[in-house]
């Protein structure tokens, strides 16, 4: 009868206790349901970092005002054979049509009438921030092309995102010595390709982006 007593009269864990009992067993073991609503919610986040709220890293504006992509004429000068002149019109009209409205030379386009070729290809590379080099056969047996490649290495030589080849039909090999310090593009899949030019260009022109707020601070 005493040992019951006691039994009756003896305190119960208050309710802070038995939530914390309750969290930590939920933490050590969580259950599937649980443990998918996290994978969903925050995946690559253990339960234990899932209630920790990271301010994420703001991707600055391009397309600001202030922003020195306004700096040139254009944010992409398309480097081509006439050969490659259809493909080539397919990934302005992809980069032009994009939420960005990427600003592209095209020389058969963009070009002024009655201006000499070398001073029409000088002035698209230098007012141009990045440079898509499409290596075709056509590109290889081009002086013209060449000619493009050659100055655009000359005014930015180390590579930074400013100068991308892209490869098309072309053996690695093959693969202009100049630019062999200079990853590049296979074009297999050319919806694929398109996003990865645009891709580059926009993370060099954040990087711009950045690069300037830093000088001002």
């Amino acid at each position: 009868a005493g040992w019951f007593r006691r039994l009756l009269h003896k305190p119960k864990p208050s309710s802070v206790e038995s939530s914390l009992k309750s969290s930590c067993s939920t933490s050590s073991l969580p259950s599937s349901s649980s443990s998918a609503k996290s994978s969903s919610s925050s995946p690559g986040m253990s339960l234990a970092t899932s209630s920790i709220h990271l301010s994420p890293v703001s991707a600055p504006d391009i397309s600001a005002s202030d922003s020195p992509r306004w700096d040139k004429n254009y944010d992409v000068c398309i480097c081509h054979s006439e050969g490659d002149v259809e493909l080539v019109e397919e990934l302005v009209s992809y980069l032009e049509g994009q939420p960005e409205s990427f600003r592209c030379f095209l020389q058969l386009r963009d070009a002024v009438a009655g201006s000499a070729v070398v001073t029409e290809l000088c002035d698209a590379v230098q007012n141009s921030h990045c440079w898509v080099m499409l290596i075709t056969p056509g590109f290889l047996q081009d002086p013209w092309c060449k000619y493009q490649m050659h100055q655009a290495l000359a005014e930015a030589p180390m590579a930074n995102g400013r100068t991308i080849p892209v490869l098309k039909d072309v053996d690695r090999k093959d693969y202009p010595r100049e630019l062999r310090n200079i990853y590049y593009i296979y074009m297999v899949l050319k919806e694929r390709s398109f996003r990865q030019i645009r891709d580059t260009v926009v993370r060099y022109l954040q990087e711009l982006c950045r690069s300037s707020t830093k000088r001002m601070e």
